[in-house]
């Protein structure tokens, strides 16, 4: 299946949404099962393991995380050869002092911010969908 590259209509038609839970990034040397397990995402960099992790998660495993941040969705199936989604959502944040820190999925985007940040992000990425034309 072939995702979107027309940056009108991916912009227009990306449909934001902020799931329920909290996330924390954590970074760790020796990571355990349980950490890939229940990972929203990670990252092997040469420092250590980071994983996304919902904030209760990082709690129970006693792993002190950078957080809590917001995780926003973009339900829209960008290609991931797309060119300038990232640009413009980042800029339009940016332009609302918003830190965003985006990690891209197969089918969809998914930019986590600060949790006193949410409601703005969420805010700011509608209105630049709703300003696009498909």
């Amino acid at each position: 299946m072939t995702g979107i590259t027309d940056l009108n209509t991916l912009i227009a038609t990306m449909e934001p949404e902020q799931a329920p839970e909290m996330f924390v990034f954590v970074s760790v040397l020796h990571p355990t099962t349980q950490m890939f397990a229940s990972a929203k995402g990670m990252f092997v960099e040469k420092e250590g393991v980071t994983f996304i992790l919902q904030e209760k998660i990082a709690q129970e495993l006693e792993i002190e995380g950078d957080g809590p941040y917001a995780c926003i969705t973009l339900n829209v199936h960008s290609s991931l050869e797309a060119v300038g989604l990232t640009a413009a959502f980042a800029k339009a944040l940016a332009t609302a002092n918003i830190s965003a820190n985006v990690v891209a999925g197969y089918y969809h985007d998914h930019i986590f911010v600060a949790k006193r940040d949410a409601q703005d992000a969420m805010n700011v990425l509608k209105a630049l969908s709703d300003r696009a034309t498909p």
